[in-house]
């Protein structure tokens, strides 16, 4: 049996993950959702990791560490903290040393990444803008009755100070990780994340049907890739 740690991104929270975490509790292990201080603007990377942490507690299972867009940033600060067997990080922001969150879309070139998005999918670029067309960035390919609940509910409110401080993490931990891109995703596309993947960490990105949100949109498909990637890593 495996404790799957699934980590949410900015704007989010828990419930990202609630389609994906009974295909894993159904394949006999153990699912856990914290919720990051998003909301407290006093909150830095020493909070948001002590929130897994807190959320893991003591585990005699192996874990995985999952975080999505920008729960990478938190992961890897929570493996230096918690045994763990793998890393995976799902559409993923991948941080490097003393970046911070906010810096990070200039530093990776994401603007022209998304721009010829936008010329490939014959859309003007700021359709693109997840801050002012989420359902064109977010929603394309989630059903009609899900965007309709996530509009209802509106995001979790995502305070700013976590953007601008400075990544604490010297270095990548020493544990194994996978890359996994969604093939549709308008925030982070995949020829973007494949570059990054190889750039900042040396590996190839696995990938899985849907957009940015795939873990809503594509859960089983995402849940068979991290008991896949688990399994992998637990035979090696």
């Amino acid at each position: 049996m495996t404790t799957f740690v699934l980590v949410h991104g900015a704007s989010s929270d828990h419930r990202y993950w609630s389609r994906v975490a009974p295909w894993i509790t159904a394949a006999g292990h153990v699912v856990v959702t914290p919720d990051l201080p998003i909301g407290d603007e006093t909150a830095g990377w020493d909070e948001y990791t002590d929130a897994v942490v807190a959320a893991v507690g003591e585990r005699p299972d192996p874990v995985v560490l999952v975080g999505q867009s920008m729960g990478a940033f938190t992961v890897p600060l929570v493996a230096r903290r918690v045994p763990t067997t793998l890393l995976v990080l799902l559409a993923p922001m991948i941080p490097a040393p003393r970046e911070t969150a906010g810096a990070w879309w200039d530093a990776t070139r994401h603007r022209a990444a998304v721009g010829a998005l936008a010329v490939e999918l014959g859309l003007d670029p700021a359709r693109l803008d997840p801050v002012h067309d989420p359902r064109t960035t977010f929603f394309h390919d989630l059903p009609t009755d899900l965007v309709a609940e996530l509009e209802a509910a509106g995001p979790p409110l995502q305070a700013a100070t976590i953007f601008s401080v400075p990544y604490p993490l010297p270095r990548w931990p020493d544990v194994p990780t996978r890359v996994v891109a969604a093939r549709d995703d308008r925030l982070f596309p995949l020829p973007f994340v494949r570059r990054l993947a190889s750039e900042r960490l040396g590996v190839e990105a696995e990938v899985v049907p849907g957009g940015h949100l795939a873990a809503l949109g594509r859960p089983r498909e995402v849940a068979t890739t991290l008991l896949r990637l688990a399994g992998e890593v637990g035979h090696g």
